[in-house]
């Protein structure tokens, strides 16, 4: 199981939000590279690095950034945030992560997410973001009237690398995973699954673990971790089983 700290980028910094909403920002490092070094010099073994600014405008405006981070630290980016064409995927991979989350761009343009998995087996995740079981689009935005589950059945069959799911009403909170939708997510799909939003202490990372989904792959921990709620090391250790 691995343990992912997240770096949301807005306006050139590091930042965390509450449900996805700006006005919720706190702001943590105007030094994303030195951000991410942190977390890999504490253990990390993958980063998740979100472009806010273009989930929301809905074209990236931190690949520079990335570019930076990628070349700061050894360990594997996964990178997403308003990528909605083929020529910006390859941009992407061109910058130096790993994998590549699309989000919106499944439902508007479903060819375009084939045909990124056909070029590039294994490291195109898609973010499944549920508000109240529903797809949330548009930087979380819009909430569709597609169901998760219904949605990642669909996805099943496109060659993915898996999915990352995001209950959006817990993201930020530190009240802890929505552990009940995400074990039925995971009984219902045969890719692996990354957890992210509600992680608040070792403890959510305990239940999770406790629930003994094979599927379930990885952890994203972004505020508590930030907040020192969490120290990165021990739940490393944790996830270790150590």
């Amino acid at each position: 199981m691995e343990i992912i700290p997240a770096i949301d980028l807005r306006g050139g910094k590091c930042v965390r939000l509450i449900k996805g909403e700006v006005e919720a920002e706190t702001v943590y490092s105007g030094d994303p590279p030195a951000m991410a070094r942190h977390w890999e010099s504490l253990g990390a073994r993958r980063l998740h690095v979100i472009d806010l600014d273009g989930a929301f405008r809905g074209s990236p405006e931190h690949l520079h950034v990335v570019r930076e981070i990628t070349r700061a630290v050894g360990i594997p980016i996964q990178f997403g945030g308003g990528l909605r064409s083929l020529e910006t995927i390859r941009e992407c991979f061109q910058s130096g992560v790993d994998r590549v989350i699309l989000g919106t761009a499944v439902l508007d343009s479903p060819d375009l997410a084939r045909a990124a998995a056909e070029e590039y087996p294994g490291r195109i995740f898609i973010a499944l973001d549920a508000r109240q079981g529903k797809v949330a689009v548009q930087g979380w935005k819009e909430t569709t009237a597609v169901e998760v589950i219904s949605m990642a059945r669909a996805l099943g069959n496109w060659g993915i690398g898996g999915l990352i799911y995001t209950d959006i009403s817990r993201d930020g909170t530190l009240s802890g995973p929505n552990l009940e939708d995400l074990q039925a997510l995971a009984c219902q799909t045969q890719l692996p699954v990354i957890a992210s939003g509600g992680i608040g202490n070792l403890d959510h990372i305990r239940a999770l673990l406790r629930l003994g989904l094979q599927r379930v792959r990885g952890i994203i921990v972004g505020k508590a971790l930030y907040d020192g709620a969490i120290d990165l090391r021990k739940a490393l250790d944790l996830a270790a089983g150590e």
